[in-house]
C-alpha cells in the first residue's frame, strides 16, 4: 500500500500534568521550570516541529470560579508560538480531575467542562485541534480504581462513572468548540498497552484488554445494546441517556493520538516463585505478579508500539498519531527509544497505515513521574532539555528531533545497538540465560583497565549497551605519543574516556614527576590525539584542585587554587586539555565511593567497623562524596550529549568526613561511637556545587544506594577486605 502523501510530521509536548492528591495540586509546568520561562518558546521552535501540544488547563485558568478566567500566560505564549508558524492541539484536561468546584464522579462534570470549552475557544478561536481530555482511560483507573490521584476511588463502578463523565466532557467540549470553530478537529489520545498472561489468567488479561478500548469505543458511538460493556456501564449506574448521548458518535475522533511507554503493556503470571522480591496482587480469584511483557521473551512477536498502533488502525480506520514518545532512562536508551518510534513510524506509513506525527514528549523533562506524581523525591526525568541548571541545556534528543524535522535521519554511534528492550538481558531470570551476547557497533576507548574508575565505566558501559575497549597501561600508555595514536588507529573509537591515572593522594608530594606525567602530561597526550581525529574526550579532575577556603561551595566558575602536589596536577590537566582540543569534556568529582570496589573510605570505614575497630576521621575537612556509578551514567549521558568544558559531578551535598562514616555506621547498623573526631586542623571545604547542572543525586540518596549494595555482603567478607 502507498504511503500517505503529506509527509511525516513532527510534534512536541511540554509535560503539563496537573493532578490532585487530597486537596494539593502537582503542576508539572511548574515543577520542570517551564511556566516561568517565556523563553522556552524559542527553544521550542528551535527544533522545528510543526505542532505542539499545549496546555490550556482548566484547574489554571479557571481554578476558583468557572466566571473567573485568566488567559494571561496562555496568551502570551500561544501569540509567540503562532508568529513562529507553530501550530497547536488545545488540551483543557491532563489527567486532572478538574477544578475544586468539580471531579470526575461530579454529575455536573460533563456540563462543565463544556462550559469551560466554549470560553476557551471563544477566546482563541483560531485553534483548529484539540484533546479536551488527555487519556480519559488512563486517568478514570488511576483516579478512580487505583486510588492514585483525586477523587482517589478504588471500586470499579466509580472508575466507570469517572471514564464516561470524561467522554461525555468531551462530547460537550466539542460541541462546544464548532460552535464557534465548525472546523475543529478532535485528537483523542489514549494509551492502549496490552495485557497478557498465563494460561490460568487468560480471563483477566481478556477483561483488560476488552477495556483497554473503552474510551475510543464509547467516542466512536460503538456502545450499544450488543457492546459486551453496555450491560456493565448500565450496572455502574451510569444513565440509558448518557449512553445513548455517546452512541451519535458526534464525540469521534478525527486523529486517534497513541501514547506507548515501554512498561505499558503487561503480563500476569500465576508463577510467583518465579519472581523473588517482585510484589504480588490479585484480583480476589487467582493471586499473579503483574510484570513487564517487554520482558518476556515469548512475547517479542506481540509487545511494542507497532502492534498496538496497527490494532488501532484496523479497529478504527481513523488517522493515527503517536503523541507521546518518552523514556525516562539514560541518554542513549532515549535516543533509541526515539529513533525506533521515528523509523517505525515510517514503516508502517509504508503498510499503509494513515500515521501523521511522533511527538517528542516531555520536551523539558518530568518531576516523579516513576511514583506517578504521588510521593515528592524530585527525581527529574530528562527530556529535550535538561532542565536542572540554571537554563535548559539541549540534549541529544533535541538533535534528533532537529534531523527529523528537516526530514533527514538521525546518526550517533549509540544506535548502533538497540535498546534494552531488544537485548537479552532484560529477560526476567526464569528464562534461562539471560546475558546480552555483544554486539557490534563503534566503540567507546577507556583508560585504566585496573583502576576503580576505569572498571566501573566497563560496567556500566556494558550494562547500557554502550562497545568499549577497556585499555590497561601495557596496551595503551598515555605518556606515550605513539602508543596513544597507536590504540586510536586500531581501535577507531567514536570518543575516549580517561580513567588513567596517579591516584595517591598522600605519595605524589614524593612522587611529584611521576603525578605530573600521569596526571597532566598524559591527558595533554590523548586530547591532541583526540584533536587530530576530531573525537571527543572525557577526563577526570579532582576537588582538591581548590584549596577548601573558600567557605562555600565551589563552582565551575571559581578560579583554581590547589593546596598539594596532587590538586596542582589535576589543574595544570584542566589547563592543557582544554588548551589542546574543542572537544574535551573535564569532569571533577571526589571522594569517590561504590559498591565494586573496595579502595574508597566508605568501605575502609565499614570494614573496620564490622571488625569492632574504631575509625578516626576529620570533623573540620568537607567534601562532596560522588558514587561512582551516578558518576559514570552522568559522565556518559554528558559525551553522548555532546558536552564540553568544565563539569562539576558530585553527589548534591556537603559533609565532614567523620560524619561521612558516622552516616555509613549508622546506615549499616553498627554504633556510631566507634567513630571518633580527630582532633586539630582548620576547617576546609572542597565541596563541589555545579552552576551547569545537578545530574547527581542527593549524597544521602547515593549512600543508602551504596548501603543496599553491601548490605548482602557477610561481615567476614567485608572484615577481610
Amino acid at each position: 500500500m502507498a504511503e500517505p502523501a503529506a509527509p511525516l510530521e513532527l510534534w512536541g509536548g511540554a509535560e503539563c500534568t496537573i493532578v490532585r492528591l487530597g486537596d494539593e495540586w502537582r503542576d508539572q509546568s511548574e515543577e520542570t521550570g517551564h511556566r516561568a520561562r517565556a523563553d522556552d518558546v524559542d527553544r521550542i521552535a528551535a527544533l522545528g516541529i510543526a505542532r505542539l501540544r499545549f496546555p490550556l488547563l482548566w484547574e489554571k485558568i479557571a481554578p476558583d470560579h468557572p466566571d473567573h478566567v485568566d488567559f494571561a500566560w496562555t496568551d502570551a505564549r500561544l501569540e509567540a508560538l503562532r508568529e513562529r508558524g507553530i501550530a497547536v492541539v488545545g488540551g483543557l484536561l491532563h489527567h486532572g480531575s478538574g477544578p475544586r468546584y468539580t471531579n470526575l464522579l461530579d454529575p455536573e462534570f460533563p456540563r462543565k467542562l463544556g462550559d469551560y470549552a466554549a470560553r476557551v475557544a471563544e477566546h482563541y478561536p483560531w485553534i483548529d485541534l484539540w484533546t479536551p481530555v488527555n487519556e480519559p482511560l488512563t486517568t478514570a483507573r488511576f483516579s478512580a480504581l487505583y486510588g492514585h490521584w483525586y477523587p482517589h476511588r478504588r471500586d470499579y463502578p466509580s472508575f466507570l462513572r469517572a471514564l464516561v463523565n470524561q467522554c461525555l466532557g468531551t462530547l460537550e467540549a466539542m460541541r462546544a468548540i464548532r460552535g464557534v470553530n465548525p472546523v475543529a478537529r478532535l485528537l483523542q489520545t489514549e494509551d492502549l498497552g496490552k495485557t497478557f498472561a498465563t494460561a490460568p489468567l487468560l480471563y483477566q488479561a481478556e477483561h483488560e484488554n476488552s477495556r483497554r478500548w473503552l474510551s475510543l469505543d464509547l467516542l466512536c458511538g460503538r456502545v450499544t445494546p450488543r457492546h459486551e460493556w453496555h450491560g456493565r456501564l448500565l450496572d455502574a449506574g451510569i444513565s440509558e441517556a448518557a449512553l445513548d448521548a455517546l452512541q451519535s458518535g458526534e464525540a469521534a475522533p478525527d486523529l486517534i493520538g497513541i501514547n506507548h511507554y515501554l512498561t505499558s503493556e503487561r503480563f500476569l503470571d500465576h508463577r510467583r516463585h518465579l519472581y523473588p522480591g517482585q510484589a504480588s496482587g490479585g484480583n480476589g480469584r487467582h493471586a499473579y505478579v503483574d510484570a513487564e511483557a517487554v520482558r518476556v521473551k515469548h512475547l517479542d512477536e506481540d509487545v511494542g508500539l507497532a502492534p498496538r498502533l496497527r490494532e488501532a488502525w484496523q479497529r478504527y480506520r481513523r488517522p493515527l498519531a503517536i503523541t507521546e514518545v518518552h523514556h525516562g532512562c539514560t541518554r542513549d536508551e532515549q535516543v533509541r527509544w526515539f529513533a525506533e518510534c521515528w523509523r517505525m513510524a515510517l514503516a508502517l506509513r509504508g503498510e499503509g497505515v494513515d500515521l501523521r506525527a511522533v511527538t517528542p514528549w516531555s520536551l523539558f523533562g518530568n518531576v516523579d513521574w516513576r511514583s506517578l506524581l504521588t510521593r515528592r523525591e524530585g527525581v527529574t526525568d530528562v527530556g529535550a532539555y535538561d532542565v536542572r541548571g540554571p537554563e535548559p541545556r539541549a540534549t541529544v534528543i533535541a538533535e534528533a528531533a532537529k534531523a527529523y524535522a528537516a526530514g533527514r535521519d538521525f546518526d550517533h554511534p549509540v544506535l548502533d545497538l538497540p535498546g534494552w528492550w531488544r537485548r537479552p538481558a532484560r529477560l526476567y531470570p526464569w528464562q534461562g540465560d539471560c546475558r546480552d551476547l555483544g554486539g557490534r557497533g563503534r566503540t567507546l576507548l577507556i583508560t585504566g583497565a585496573t583502576g576503580t574508575l576505569g572498571q566501573a565505566m566497563a560496567r556500566i558501559c556494558e550494562h547500557r549497551g554502550l562497545p568499549f575497549r577497556l585499555t590497561a597501561r601495557s596496551e595503551l600508555d598515555i605518556c606515550d605519543s605513539a602508543s596513544v595514536h597507536e590504540a586510536l588507529a586500531r581501535h577507531r573509537p567514536w570518543a575516549v574516556i580517561n580513567a588513567a591515572g596517579f591516584v595517591r593522594v598522600a605519595d605524589a608530594e614524593r612522587e611529584r614527576a611521576t603525578c605530573f606525567a600521569w596526571n597532566a602530561q598524559g591527558p595533554e597526550t590523548l586530547a591532541r590525539a583526540c584533536a587530530e581525529r576530531d573525537i571527543p574526550l572525557v577526563t577526570f579532575s579532582s576537588d582538591l584542585v581548590f584549596d577548601g577556603r573558600l567557605g562555600r561551595f565551589y563552582s565551575e566558575d571559581d578560579p583554581v587554587s590547589p593546596a598539594c602536589a596532587y590538586g596542582e596536577s589535576k589543574a595544570e590537566a584542566e589547563r592543557r586539555v582544554l588548551a589542546a582540543t574543542k572537544r574535551a569534556l573535564v569532569i571533577r568529582a571526589a571522594a569517590f565511593f561504590g559498591p565494586w570496589d573496595s579502595h574508597n573510605f566508605a568501605w575502609h570505614v565499614l570494614s573496620a567497623l564490622s571488625r569492632g575497630e574504631p575509625v578516626e576521621a576529620s570533623p573540620h575537612d568537607f567534601v562532596s562524596p560522588t558514587f561512582v556509578p551516578d558518576l559514570c551514567h552522568a559522565a556518559l549521558d554528558l559525551l553522548i550529549d555532546d558536552e564540553t568544558g568544565i563539569w562539576h559531578l558530585a553527589n548534591v551535598g556537603s559533609v565532614s568526613w567523620h560524619d561521612f562514616a558516622r552516616q555509613v555506621a549508622v546506615g549499616a547498623g553498627f554504633d556510631p561511637v566507634l567513630v571518633r573526631a580527630s582532633t586539630g586542623g582548620e576547617t576546609r571545604s572542597t565541596a563541589l556545587i555545579s552552576n551547569r547542572g545537578a545530574p547527581l543525586r542527593p549524597f544521602e540518596q547515593a549512600l543508602e544506594a551504596w548501603l543496599h549494595e553491601v548490605r548482602a555482603a557477610e561481615p567476614a567478607s567485608i572484615a577481610a577486605e
